[in-house]
């Protein structure tokens, strides 16, 4: 089944052996409409990498020191995850990575027509996903924005999404940035993520989502380095890669 993604299919390695993720980027490297966004080599590093880069699928190892692949699942928001495929030397995890949802389940070395019929069904559950957005944006009605609940020395406030400038991860807490105030939630920035609309919000670093309707401009230090410039002047650094940042500015 022909893809009908509007963009190409944005593709995360993560294997703590460096041939086995050589092997795989070679093959997938030939694949016109996949684009490999990143490489990692333990699970800390795939999950930071997963809130950076917000890739389409995920090819995942299992036995990694540290945090293992099950693991790595755990810690990412089950409502915005991406498509993960598992791939390993060993075939007794198998039932457990099914009932993780993970969508297929290749051991190593892959072999390319197994790794065919794996990238078909990538391609047909994106394909499905896209479908089914486009079928809900096509209501009369478009729901009122959520508000936030905001408890700070015995008073409630309440901010509307359309009200904040930017999010500021704080530990556990965060921190809404709403003109000339500033709100603290006991929410992490994973799942302030999920419940943030996200056609008009993006998670630009490990520790900043701006609203997208604040971005005036991005531009780059001579020192290096990227910020999203907002309408009142701040300036929010920008780990995410700039051009997919500006290419959502552009469609907003």
């Amino acid at each position: 089944m022909a893809s009908t993604q509007p963009h190409p299919i944005r593709v995360l390695l993560v294997d703590d052996e460096r041939i086995g993720r050589t092997r795989l980027r070679m093959m997938l490297e030939r694949e016109p409409d996949l684009k490999i966004v990143g490489e990692c080599s333990d699970g800390r590093a795939a999950v930071d990498a997963i809130h950076e880069h917000d890739p389409d699928l995920v090819f995942l190892d299992i036995n990694m020191p540290g945090v293992d692949g099950f693991e790595v699942l755990d810690r990412l928001n089950p409502r915005h995850r991406p498509i993960v495929i598992f791939v390993t030397a060993y075939d007794e995890h198998a039932v457990r990575a099914f009932e993780a949802s993970a969508l297929d389940y290749l051991l190593k070395p892959v072999a390319p027509e197994r790794l065919a019929r794996t990238l078909a069904r990538v391609r047909e559950r994106l394909a499905l996903e896209s479908s089914t957005r486009a079928g809900t944006t096509d209501c009369d009605e478009t729901p009122a924005p959520p508000r936030f609940v905001v408890r700070s020395r015995g008073r409630t406030s309440f901010v509307a999404v359309d009200e904040i400038d930017w999010v500021e991860a704080a530990g556990n807490y965060a921190i809404f940035h709403v003109g000339k105030l500033n709100h603290m939630v006991r929410e992490t920035m994973t799942a302030l993520e999920a419940r943030l609309p996200r056609e008009r919000f993006l998670r630009v670093s490990r520790s900043a989502i701006v609203n997208l309707r604040r971005v005036k401009e991005l531009v780059s230090a001579p020192a290096g380095g990227d910020s999203a410039v907002l309408t009142d002047g701040q300036h929010i650094p920008v780990t995410r890669n700039p051009h997919e940042v500006a290419e959502r500015l552009a469609v907003l």
